[in-house]
């Protein structure tokens, strides 16, 4: 049974700023920005548990629009890095019925619909001053069991940001739905001009799906699991691999 739905992943008109610096490297600064990213939420205030996915994700994409073969293999080659950063299966499924997210390639007139079909009137009212949007929903245990993501392709090319949509609405349905300024260079940081993952977002989604951390936890006890795995990234290299492990994303091809 869900117990609730939660508005995420809303690609805005925002400028974006150079590339800085990598404070990314340290331990007290990456558990600042999972903290951020992982137990907030810019909808709604205060401390959220953390959520996670316990089921392989099952993937349906409804293409309601051209270029098909071209949005589900950028779609693809991205689950296919996540899937190697997490090491969660993610699948992707023929049948609506088995599918668990249901991805929308759409255009802008009928983007309000599909987000009302899929996830609720009250999805549409953060529809302003967004590209593109996902949204999941969690049981009582906040383990998350069911997902959407739309993208009107019409209004994301006129911006240039149908790479970016691809790329951070499946990535927030992982279970990472805040935007934050704490984390950068970050796909969760609007100032932050790459489209693709970033060192850090990599060490994020690695933390998330650590097993020791468990859906429904807070932040007091998070906060001395991710400082005891984050001494352990730091002695096994994990950090340092970081940046070759964000490199090797499949649509770095698709960029050359």
């Amino acid at each position: 049974m869900m117990k609730r739905g939660i508005a995420i992943g809303l690609l805005t008109l925002i400028s974006h700023c150079a590339f800085g610096q990598e404070n990314w490297r340290d331990p007290a600064f990456i558990e600042r920005a999972f903290i951020n990213v992982a137990l907030r939420n810019e909808y709604s205030a205060g401390e959220k548990p953390l959520s996670k996915w316990r089921e392989p994700l099952r993937i349906y994409f409804d293409h309601q629009v051209p270029d098909k073969a071209l949005h589900e293999q950028l779609a693809r080659d991205h689950v296919q890095h996540l899937t190697q950063v997490t090491g969660h299966s993610i699948q992707v499924v023929t049948s609506r019925t088995e599918a668990n997210v249901i991805w929308v390639f759409t255009q802008q007139s009928k983007w309000q619909q599909a987000l009302e079909e899929l996830a609720g009137k009250s999805a549409t009212q953060t529809m302003h001053g967004a590209i593109c949007q996902a949204n999941y929903s969690t049981n009582s245990t906040s383990e998350i069991v069911a997902a959407s993501v739309v993208i009107p392709v019409d209004q994301a090319r006129d911006h240039g940001k149908l790479l970016a949509c691809i790329v951070e609405e499946i990535t927030q349905v992982m279970g990472l739905p805040n935007d934050s300024e704490l984390a950068y260079p970050s796909i969760f940081n609007d100032k932050t001009p790459e489209d693709l993952l970033s060192p850090l977002d990599v060490i994020l989604l690695k933390l998330l799906y650590e097993p020791e951390l468990s859906s429904g936890m807070r932040q007091p006890q998070l906060q001395s699991l991710l400082k005891a795995k984050l001494k352990q990234y730091e002695q096994q290299g994990v950090l340092e691999k970081a940046v070759g492990v964000a490199r090797s994303s499949p649509l770095y091809e698709w960029l050359r």
